[in-house]
């Protein structure tokens, strides 16, 4: 483990020496200017799907510089410091800071880890002795010759079952004499599967210290992989301290139950009425998808023992009941470990597993080396005496060489003193995963970490370019937002005039094709649409009525609309109390369908009232054209061709 830390450390922490390259400046604007790696990571993020040319980089340079100069135009009016952009800027870093406290590269060495790992399960036996965080210094050492004893026997040459039975405090282990049976990645706490991976077939480990005691694993055989299994089950569990007559009720039912699936019987309807395991009787037994060492052996056993999706196995005995297990789908081991998608997803599981203590150590050794972190000089006697003072309660004065602003260590631009040391210690005393098993020093450390690691946090901009690129980019968004909708979209809905004005000198923009005055109707489902249909050839008048009482089944809009947009199934014989058929939506199974009052067959010019929302957005688009061209006498744009030729394709 330790040297398995020390690899991923020196991988993450290697740097080469590389010459300096100056950024190419792609464009300017005014006194500012854009890179060319900035401008291809924002034509890449945004251009994903398009064909790169010579034309797509010329129009997105069009945009981007437009982008630009509005970006600046609002930091320039100081829309940044307003109150709303600054909440609305620290709730987003919040959301996403701590995606990126985490170390990349430790990351994915686990998850590389995991995936070799995932190729193989290992048989596995297994001898506990209990000494919790809770155990006195009397009970840990009883705890640790005890299971030396159990090393020793198993040195000596005897049997593994053997010696799981004389000494293992396993509750389990007199039933399955110390077998766990197989386990793949995952199944159990990190270290401890790393000691099972890395121990040959045969051969026992030594006895491994964990929080909750004592462990000795022996490896028994190994496999390739079974991969997962989606399975349903039905559970027939015995009540507490059954007896045989009751176990053997238990059974009766459990075949009768068996016969009647293979009879044709619905295994999810006998699930709902009969089965007794609460997480899963209402979903018709459908279990989470699981692989080895999750559950019993036997349980397990028997469901990887179905041979085709929508086999059933007989009833299955184990500790907890009878089980009737039906197999869904086989979930096997890609045999392309690159697929994106398998990455990504052993992946999220090392993010959710202990594995990620792991990746810590060595993020924080990163962080300290990036942080400047430097210890000062102080009388450590003296901060040791004050530690042990605080740690155990006791109320005394500062060891002499300590005053509460003595420094101890400086991180970035913060140093660190005696008073911060003493809050740290009154918040942690008392809470033992802080500080069971820790010396005097170790806390030190352990401070100097957090404490590194909250400042890291707090000037992550400092040292991820790009958290910090996604941080203006979200800045300068929201800034965007904030002067169009000051400099354009208000002024435009606003300017009654001006739009009066606008629609005057373009009246012949705006037409009216061929339309229809319509009600257009949306219901929840088919009954709800022949129903409206029903009443809508009745009395269509009566239609406001008719949505009010439908308690939102139906939806409903009218007005004038081209008949491009009204939908239809095909080509329509448009005519006056025409109901057209409906249309299905298929994310929701909700059906539209129009009722037609009168048509207007012949292309009409549309008054102000009509056009008034298509002259709201031609009004915009001048009024955004007339303050670009301001713009850009404020903040002169000179391309660099040079580097726009140079663009990659």
């Amino acid at each position: 483990m330790k040297s398995f830390l020390r690899t991923i450390v020196a991988a993450s922490l290697c740097v080469t020496s590389l010459s300096t390259i100056q950024a190419q400046t792609i464009f300017t604007y005014g006194n500012k200017s854009v890179s060319k790696d900035e401008f291809l990571k924002a034509f890449n993020k945004n251009n994903a799907e398009a064909a790169v040319s010579d034309q797509a980089y010329r129009d997105y340079l069009d945009l981007y510089t437009r982008f630009k100069i509005k970006v600046q135009a609002a930091l320039d009016a100081r829309l940044d410091t307003l109150s709303t952009q600054q909440n609305e800027l620290a709730a987003f870093r919040g959301q996403v800071v701590e995606s990126y406290m985490n170390d990349e590269a430790s990351v994915n060495i686990l998850r590389d880890e995991a995936i070799q790992r995932a190729g193989k399960d290992i048989h596995v036996a297994h001898i506990f002795i209990a000494a919790g965080a809770n155990a006195t210094a009397e009970q840990a050492k009883q705890a640790q010759q005890k299971i030396q004893a159990a090393y020793a026997r198993l040195q000596a040459g005897d049997d593994f079952t053997k010696t799981a039975l004389a000494y293992s405090e396993d509750p389990a282990v007199h039933t399955n004499k110390g077998d766990l049976g197989y386990i793949t990645v995952f199944v159990l706490p990190y270290e401890m599967e790393t000691l099972v991976y890395n121990t040959p077939t045969g051969k026992f480990t030594t006895p491994y210290r964990s929080k909750n005691g004592y462990h000795l694993f022996k490896v028994l055989n190994d496999r390739k992989a079974l991969g997962r299994m989606k399975a349903a089950q039905i559970l027939l569990s015995f009540v507490p301290e059954a007896t045989d007559a009751q176990q053997q009720e238990v059974a009766r039912k459990a075949d009768s139950l068996y016969n009647a699936l293979l009879k044709g019987g619905d295994f999810k309807q006998l699930a709902a009425a009969f089965s007794n395991d609460n997480l899963t009787y209402q979903t018709g037994g459908e279990m989470m998808a699981f692989g080895v060492g999750r559950y019993t052996p036997a349980f397990e056993q028997a469901a990887f023992a179905l041979e085709k999706d929508g086999d059933i196995s007989k009833p299955i005995l184990t500790e907890y009941g009878y089980h009737i297990i039906k197999r869904l789908q086989r979930v096997p081991i890609p045999a392309d470990k690159a697929e994106k998608q398998y990455l990504d997803d052993v992946k999220q599981q090392v993010l959710q597993s202990d594995r990620m203590e792991v990746a810590r150590k060595v993020l924080n050794k990163k962080i300290l080396q990036q942080t400047g972190y430097r210890k000062l000089p102080f009388n450590e006697k003296s901060l040791s005496q004050l530690t042990t003072n605080i740690l155990g309660g006791k109320k005394a004065p500062l060891p002499a060489g300590l005053t509460p602003t003595t420094p101890l260590f400086v991180i970035g631009k913060k140093t660190f003193r005696v008073k911060e040391w003493q809050q740290y210690l009154e918040t942690i005393r008392g809470i033992e995963a802080y500080t069971a098993g820790k010396t005097n020093a170790q806390l030190l450390d352990q401070f100097a970490e957090t404490s590194a690691a909250d400042y890291y946090r707090a000037h992550l901009e400092t040292y991820n370019k790009d958290f910090a690129y996604q941080l203006n980019e979200f800045k300068e968004g929201n800034l965007l937002f904030e002067i169009m909708q000051r400099n354009v979209w208000d002024k435009a809905a606003a300017d009654s005039n001006g739009l009066k004005k606008y629609y005057d000198a373009h009246k012949g923009n705006y037409w009216w094709d061929a339309s229809a005055e319509a009600i257009i109707l949306t219901t929840v489902n088919e009954a709800s649409a022949t129903e409206a249909r029903k009443k809508l050839e009745a009395d269509y008048r009566s239609w406001k009525k008719m949505v009010d009482g439908s308690e939102g089944s139906i939806q409903a809009d009218s007005g004038r609309f081209e008949l491009g947009q009204i939908p239809v199934l095909e080509r329509t014989n448009w005519q006056p109390g025409l109901i057209t058929a409906p249309v299905k939506n298929e994310t929701d199974n909700s059906l539209t369908f129009a009722y037609i009052i009168k048509l207007f067959m012949d292309r009409q010019p549309r008054d102000f009232a009509d056009a008034r929302g298509f002259v709201i957005n031609d009004y915009q688009a001048a009024l955004e054209e007339k303050w670009i061209t301001e713009l850009k006498k404020k903040y002169p744009l000179k391309v660099n061709e040079a580097v726009v030729k140079s663009l990659p394709h």
